[in-house]
């Protein structure tokens, strides 16, 4: 297939083809953003392959994580660019890298963020090292973000389109990774990306994002997560411990919950209830605590409820893409999740006490403190807070 597109993007290489091309191996999903990533790459004149990853070893009649039909996606992309393709198995690191932990912080209560810690060990890691190992120079992948070279310094940027910008789910990575990796679509407008498929026919151009962690799927998240972790029934109490509800785990809710609480409009038992209680009888009920000691969710009404918000965090496992934060207090923005705007905080603190020399895993020892101008909706541990200046993603942290 000859490939002739106006498109030009920024690959963080230098403006003249250099005699022999790099070598880009490319993560296709078989989706739109990695094919196109592959077209782009294609166009521009590098030596490009791809690689289909498949990270999670489902049951052949499982039918929720469609690997066998992402596989073929991938594989039809290939030949219509004609380029080099296989799949690799990385499930075995997968599950150990990433779904162990995923276990084991939704046991402690906590709710994680899988997409993040797949980033950071598998496909800029596990992926990383085989790509070059293989020969390659480099890996693109079909995120929206950007990476921008300036005296030897590697920055990740957000993407172009605010809408789709994916830098909060990359703030792990470092400075190798990001001399790596090429983010081409990061350029581009989702709109501009569809419409380059669809003008070189490739067969994702209308193909439904993908949503949810791939693991789980389009099935039922509780029943899921019960095959690996028993559910412990609870009370659900408000903050005076008035029980309002019961619940079948704590690890099925997270903070700021409404939907799925199972005790909104019971205005036929308003007679039990207190009359504080009663007169709310018509606002939503919100998760707002978990009390891991007590098993009790603590649930309010009213999404102004003080509960929901706080002007103040704690986050560990730091990570800061330059190798190391500004000195404390400085401003920035941030963001605790991530559909999230941007919100004006201020790191007042980074405790390196209890740093260790040990594996060179300095970040994960230690934590900072995060005070914000404005109260924060539902500031959920185990989530991410991830910082910026500008279009800068300066690193981030997993919040306590």
């Amino acid at each position: 297939m000859t490939i002739q597109t106006d498109t030009q993007v920024n690959t963080q290489t230098n403006a003249k083809q250099p005699k022999k091309a790099l070598s880009i191996v490319v993560g296709l999903s078989g989706g739109v953003d990695s094919s196109v990533t592959a077209l782009l790459l294609k166009q521009q004149g590098f030596d490009v392959s791809a690689i289909f990853m498949k990270n999670w070893n489902e049951d052949d009649d499982d039918g929720y994580c469609p690997a066998e039909e992402d596989f073929a996606d991938a594989q039809s992309i290939a030949a219509e660019l004609d380029i080099p393709f296989h799949g690799v198995n990385f499930a075995p690191e997968y599950w150990d890298n990433v779904f162990s932990y995923f276990l084991s912080e939704y046991k402690a209560g906590r709710t994680p963020n899988p997409d993040i810690l797949c980033n950071k060990e598998i496909k800029f890691k596990v992926f990383l090292d085989y790509a070059l190992a293989q020969g390659a120079d480099k890996i693109a992948s079909g995120h929206y973000a950007r990476v921008k070279e300036e005296n030897g310094q590697f920055y990740l940027l957000k993407g172009k389109d605010n809408n789709k910008d994916q830098s909060y789910f990359l703030y792990t990575l470092g400075q190798y990774p990001l001399s790596r990796t090429l983010f081409p679509v990061g350029e581009l407008d989702k709109t501009e990306v569809r419409h380059l498929a669809e003008k070189f026919h490739l067969a994702s151009w209308d193909k439904k994002d993908s949503t949810g962690i791939c693991f789980i799927g389009e099935r039922n998240f509780s029943k899921f997560l019960s095959q690996y972790l028993p559910a412990k029934p609870g009370d659900m109490v408000t903050p005076e411990g008035e029980v309002v509800g019961q619940h079948q785990g704590l690890m099925y809710h997270t903070l700021g919950q409404r939907k799925g609480l199972g005790i909104g409009g019971r205005k036929s038992e308003s007679s039990r209830l207190s009359q504080k209680t009663a007169q709310k009888a018509g606002q939503p009920w919100f998760a707002a605590q978990k009390d891991l000691q007590k098993n009790q969710l603590i649930v309010v009404q009213g999404k102004d409820h003080p509960l929901l918000y706080t002007n103040r965090l704690t986050a560990s496992k730091l990570h800061w893409v330059s190798g190391k934060a500004s000195e404390p207090p400085f401003q920035c923005m941030a963001k605790t999740r991530y559909r999230q705007l941007d919100q004006p905080c201020t790191i007042t603190s980074i405790d390196t006490s209890h740093v260790k020399s040990t594996n060179n895993n300095t970040e994960n020892q230690t934590h900072c403190v995060v005070e914000f101008e404005a109260p924060q909706f539902a500031v959920t541990p185990g989530q991410s807070v991830v910082f910026y200046q500008d279009e800068i993603c300066l690193g981030g942290g997993v919040i306590n």
